[in-house]
């Protein structure tokens, strides 16, 4: 499979202009041959809103934003991962979509939520994450913060996940560096499968975002790597191709559950 990533600046609070940044990269990423174009955390509403904010712009699954998500999957024959604030009733969460070309879509919500904001703004998601098929390759999603809990990535590649998709809003700085330098390449690896990491990148309000997404292989080497700017990664992932990687790392394999305590 071919896919995409696209690292961007979100324009603040403005869906409209969002999804027709989605809809140029999709565009572009498609005449390369990409059957996937992922973006970033709420990168439909951008990232450093206001609870009251994020209220006003989420919508259900059944809204104008997933309508038009579907839209740029359909026209440019790609499935497009994407964040965005979604609303159950009075319940706002931070979610992600994955709407393939022929308008069929899996949802994520984020469980683990970073920082009084998040905590403010949303509710966590309480489902188990899912795998699902995409193209002939298992996939999962998670979002940001939810990456760097080991169980996190574990229940997905025990689900059978080749391929994990990880819209993120990663902000600036040494320590945050580390988790996109060091902890997306490890989970990856001790896992065995794919990691798309899709971060924002440049600034918004009093954000500053990281940027280094990255699509990683399932032997923790990077494929693509961004920097500080906008970017369009393009890759081709194979999964069969590290067969003997897994093969000399049976981790899910020679797991002895018995031994763990994870409460």
């Amino acid at each position: 499979m071919l896919i995409s990533l696209y690292q961007m600046q979100p324009v603040s609070g403005d869906a409209a202009a969002n999804l027709a940044k989605i809809a140029e990269a999709a565009e572009a990423a498609s005449g390369m041959g990409a059957e996937l174009l992922v973006t970033p955390e709420l990168g439909v509403s951008g990232y450093g809103l206001t609870p009251e904010r994020f209220s006003e712009i989420a919508e259900g699954r059944d809204g104008e934003i997933i309508g038009a998500l579907c839209d740029i999957a359909a026209e440019f024959e790609l499935a497009v991962c994407a964040g965005f604030p979604e609303r159950d009733g009075p319940v706002v969460y931070n979610s992600a979509v994955l709407a393939r070309p022929d308008g069929s879509c899996e949802f994520y919500r984020k469980g683990h939520l970073y920082g009084d904001g998040e905590r403010a703004s949303f509710t966590p998601g309480a489902d188990v994450p899912h795998v699902f098929d995409l193209f002939g390759i298992r996939t999962g999603m998670l979002i940001c913060y939810d990456v760097e809990f080991p169980e996190y990535v574990r229940t997905l590649a025990l689900a059978g996940a080749e391929l994990v998709l990880v819209p993120t809003a990663l902000p600036r700085g040494e320590i945050s560096r580390r988790v996109a330098d060091l902890v997306v390449p490890t989970r990856a690896f001790e896992n065995g499968v794919f990691l798309v990491y899709a971060d924002l990148c440049g600034e918004e309000g009093k954000f500053s975002y990281g940027g280094r997404s990255a699509i990683i292989s399932p032997d923790g080497d990077e494929i693509a790597r961004a920097g500080m700017h906008e970017a369009l990664l393009v890759a081709k992932l194979d999964p069969t191709a590290y067969d003997d990687c897994r093969r000399q790392n049976p981790y899910l394999a020679d797991r002895r559950p018995g031994l763990y305590r994870l409460d």
